[in-house]
């Protein structure tokens, strides 16, 4: 590991949640309300209608913007969003963190960003999981696994399906859904731009759970990266979570564990 690589990751994160928002920004009339502006090296994602951290936080930020981060609070402040910064190791030193907790800010959770070179050979899915490229007509079932699989309520489902099925026909971006006896059980997204591919989203309905569904999802999306001769995978997931552990199965190592920063 290098910091010249733990950058070029943490871009790929930048260039994943780029890609997404926008494609909502575009939808006609903006209503989830997102918006995205550069302050320095940092990119701040705000996106109004969709509560929550994921769509909510400012990644990218480095030793040297300490200048804009009073503008960053203003950014925040003005959506009535709670200001969150995304920190890795590569970026910031002991004297920027000092910075922040004088400005009020403190770490409050960590989160691991994990990669492999995709170079090495897979073992084979599990024979009865089986995955294929979801088809665009299968948004509703997608958005349905989502909120499960994320413990989300029922209403929000319509919403999810509009904010990935405009992704569809967008070639950086994959849709993967994964059937076991017969039942839809799990989803996967895969983002790839620049060589490196990002397992960028995935869920299985609970009752599912623990056969495998989300090691054939990696290992489908690992394989179509191959493909496409990219040269790593990258992967986020809460430190010690199921997610990475599943990663690590498929040989995925931690890159860097993330500093989430927020207000007091």
């Amino acid at each position: 590991m290098t910091k010249g690589l733990a950058e070029k990751i943490e871009q790929s994160e930048v260039d994943a949640l780029l890609s997404r928002l926008t494609a909502v920004q575009e939808i006609k009339g903006n209503p989830m309300g997102v918006d995205i502006q550069r302050f320095g090296n940092a990119t701040a994602f705000s996106v109004k209608n969709i509560p929550g951290p994921s769509f909510n936080t400012i990644k990218g930020l480095k030793d040297g913007d300490e200048q804009f981060v009073d503008q960053l609070i203003e950014f925040y402040n003005d959506r009535e969003i709670p200001v969150r910064f995304e920190l890795t190791p590569a970026h910031v030193s002991s004297d920027f963190l000092t910075y922040l907790n004088k400005a009020g800010f403190y770490q409050s959770d960590f989160h691991t960003t994990l990669y492999a070179s995709l170079s090495q050979d897979l073992a084979p899915i599990n024979p009865k999981i089986l995955i294929r490229r979801l088809e665009k007509n299968e948004f509703d079932t997608f958005a349905e696994i989502y909120a499960k699989g994320f413990q989300m309520p029922a209403f929000l489902q319509s919403g999810i399906a509009q904010n990935n099925e405009i992704l569809y026909d967008n070639e950086d971006w994959t849709f993967y859904l994964a059937i076991v006896e017969n039942e839809p059980a799990g989803i996967g997204v895969l983002f790839i731009k620049d060589g490196i591919a990002t397992l960028a989203a995935a869920a299985t309905v609970p009752h599912l759970r623990y056969k495998g569904v989300q090691n054939a999802l990696i290992r489908e999306r690992i394989r179509h990266a191959n493909t496409l001769n990219s040269k790593l995978v990258v992967g986020q997931a809460r430190f010690g979570s199921i997610s990475q552990n599943n990663m690590e199965r498929v040989g995925m190592k931690i890159v860097y564990t993330k500093a989430i920063w927020v207000k007091q």
